[in-house]
């Protein structure tokens, strides 16, 4: 069953990916964790997967035009500076805090999106 259900969630990964944006870290989380991953190495490694597959989503936006990579400098390095304070935050973090964190900002992207 493995076998089959770890390529499955790979696939729904990336298409969740480029279809909602960064949601397919979500998906990539909980695949690790049920593959008896811990939380820090989950989040950990779904940034490692997430990476390329947001840089061909990316692509795939610019080479339609739907996306202005001008747009995007304003949080360009704001968001390396994050990058990098949260990478040293996580090794620290316990786990069942860093797991309620997650959940909260799962919940509330959810709320935001049923009330748009």
């Amino acid at each position: 069953m493995k076998k089959i259900m770890t390529p499955l969630l790979g696939i729904l990964t990336g298409v969740v990916n480029i279809l909602i944006g960064s949601c397919g870290g979500i998906v990539a989380v909980e695949a690790l964790k049920l593959r008896g991953t811990n939380q820090t190495k989950s989040h950990a490694t779904a940034i490692a997967i997430i990476l390329p597959l947001t840089v061909i989503s990316a692509a795939g936006y610019l080479i339609k035009g739907q996306v202005r990579l001008s747009d995007s400098y304003v949080y360009l390095i704001p968001g390396l500076i994050g990058s990098a304070i949260g990478s040293l935050l996580l090794p620290k973090i316990p786990k069942d805090m860093l797991s309620k964190v997650f959940s909260v900002f799962i919940i509330y992207a959810g709320i935001r999106m049923l009330m748009k």
